[in-house]
């Protein structure tokens, strides 16, 4: 009789322990898609913030005005640094895409590299929002920026009457492909040409990095001499030319950046700088979250969200 029931229960137990192994991993992935499903339908959001670059005062802010609202509203943020790479940005990207983020700001390290995989987020259903610099070639939500033709416009204004209406005027330029360096740079040519009297006698990127900044003015200065006035498209790159111009013992030459950055600041009221063209970082960083939140809930946004800007001088 035991040697019938044995064989008996051995099936038995063998035929419980396949189910059991089939209806583990089924069970465990049905959990981890749940998971996965929950804070979307527990109504929680959480954000990605991929930044173009945290070796920047001006993108640090822009965090700063994210972190603070997100933790205001509730939100989870989850930052990327691109640190200036291209490639780097697309890969952190289609990594917050993997993690099934509500929405997604983007700061373009280069405004038409991230096209595609701004795409790919947008058909996954994950709206973008692009943040300081626009994104060509693709479709957003909302973009929320400073008028960088206009700050370029600004600077081109103070600049020409700081020198009087006659001088050589250097351009320092951003990162080649960036919205804000193309649109930073035309609202300066153009006002600078219309005015008349004064003249760019070249422009150089710099890639808005503090050390391109100084090695490229040091270029230019050995070259030539006769300069009056610089208009660096952003303020890390003027506060390099500052050191370039100090250490070639130039004096009364008018720097002028943008973004008004703490630094910047500094600067203007030592009298290093003539001046910088004022953004407001971290109110985009609010914006964004804020922009944020009102897609997840639901509520139309504007296709532009502008920030003031201001002219901060001696």
């Amino acid at each position: 009789m035991k040697k019938m029931i044995s064989p008996l229960a051995a099936a038995l137990l063998v035929v419980g322990l396949a189910a059991c192994s089939k209806q583990g991993p089924d069970t465990t992935a049905a959990a981890a898609a749940s998971d996965a499903s929950a804070p979307a339908a527990g109504g929680a959001v959480t954000i990605g913030l991929s930044i173009s670059t945290l070796n920047n005062p001006f993108f640090v802010s822009l965090r700063k005005g994210a972190e603070d609202e997100a933790k205001k509203d509730g939100v989870t943020l989850i930052t990327v640094d691109a640190q200036n790479d291209p490639a780097k940005q697309q890969a952190s990207v289609e990594d917050l895409i993997q993690k099934k983020v509500s929405v997604i700001l983007i700061n373009p390290t280069d405004s038409s590299a991230v096209a595609n995989v701004v795409k790919e987020a947008t058909d996954k259903g994950i709206k973008v929002i692009s943040l300081d610099r626009s994104v060509n070639g693709a479709e957003v939500s909302s973009h929320i920026a400073s008028d960088n033709k206009a700050g370029g416009k600004m600077a081109a204004d103070f600049l020409v009457d700081k020198l009087g209406g006659k001088g050589n005027i250097v351009e320092l330029q951003g990162i080649p492909g960036s919205s804000a360096a193309n649109e930073r740079g035309a609202g300066f040519d153009t006002e600078a040409e219309a005015k008349g009297g004064v003249k760019i006698v070249t422009k150089q990127p710099a890639d808005f990095d503090r050390a391109k900044g100084l090695s490229v003015m040091e270029n230019i200065i050995q070259s030539n001499k006769d300069i009056q006035g610089v208009f660096a498209q952003n303020d890390e790159m003027a506060l390099g030319a500052v050191k370039a111009l100090q250490a070639a013992g130039l004096k009364n030459v008018a720097v002028v950046g943008f973004d008004a950055t703490d630094d910047a600041i500094a600067a203007v009221k030592a009298g290093t700088m003539a001046a910088t063209v004022q953004q407001q970082p971290e109110l985009i960083g609010q914006y964004g979250v804020d922009t944020a939140k009102k897609l997840v809930d639901g509520q139309p946004v504007d296709k532009f969200i502008p920030v003031p800007l201001n002219l901060y001088k001696q």
